[in-house]
């Protein structure tokens, strides 16, 4: 089991000051930043197999991996471009999605429960999955996720106006892929990046392979369990307001 963790991008939504602007995984919440918490709950799992895709002020991350002195250190791949969409960054990450068994590819700026990344994981064999929240808060920002008779459909934050779903939820942003998933995944971003489209979010990727193999999907459902992800200023006071007094806490792993 990989994690690629994609924590390239400049996160100005944030509207920080230019010389204030740091990646997002580096945000702190209860004394803790966003990358050291993705690393101790994917180590607590048994994910100690893990890739940053950087870019923006990649040496700060560097930096916080030094003090943490985190062991076995996560490999780093650089997308130089990352400026344009997220799918440049996890084709920078392909050879790790290719080399073999389940990978999971996560957003780095999400605060999330403990129990979102045990449901990621459950089960003992080779999956495809899906992370939902029903409880959602309808709008522009959103990536949806849309099911037919438990099949996932659709993963778009616009969606159209004739589909047809009985289940809709907010995608957490956290994908799990198995070994042929996984490839098939970095074909079509290699396909996004060679007809000019690298400025597109990867979850337009990722909509295209459930598209195309959305009965080998599962979804789990994760209603109920805190999370956020941190794109805009109010995120960042509801994540330490409104998320971090309900996380469960984190058990022992450390660097």
């Amino acid at each position: 089991m990989r994690a690629i963790i994609l924590a390239a991008g400049r996160g100005v939504r944030l509207q920080l000051p230019e010389d204030s602007q740091l990646p997002k995984c580096l945000l702190r919440f209860d004394g803790m930043t966003l990358l050291e918490r993705h690393l101790r709950m994917l180590k607590s799992a048994g994910v100690e197999d893990v890739v940053l895709a950087v870019g923006f002020r990649h040496g700060l991350i560097s930096a916080e991996l030094e003090r943490l002195r985190w062991k076995p250190a996560p490999e780093i791949v650089f997308n130089q471009q990352f400026e344009l969409g997220s799918v440049l960054t996890v084709h920078t990450a392909a050879d790790a999605l290719c080399r073999g068994g389940d990978a999971l590819l996560m957003d780095a700026d999400v605060l999330y429960d403990g129990r979102m990344l045990e449901a990621l994981l459950a089960g003992g064999r080779p999956a495809n999955r899906l992370l939902i929240d029903r409880d959602f808060q309808a709008g522009d920002e959103p990536v949806k996720l849309c099911m037919r008779d438990k099949v996932p459909i659709e993963l778009r934050k616009q969606l159209a106006a004739d589909l047809q779903f009985d289940t809709i939820g907010e995608s957490v942003g956290f994908f799990r892929f198995d070994q042929i998933c996984a490839r098939r995944l970095a074909a079509l971003v290699a396909g996004y990046i060679d007809s000019g489209r690298a400025h597109l979010p990867h979850e337009e990727a990722v909509r295209d392979l459930i598209r195309e193999r959305g009965d080998m999907f599962e979804v789990a459902d994760v209603t109920g369990l805190p999370w956020i992800e941190i794109d805009f200023p109010n995120d960042v006071v509801r994540a330490a307001e409104e998320v971090v007094p309900h996380l469960q806490p984190l058990s022992g792993a450390h660097p």
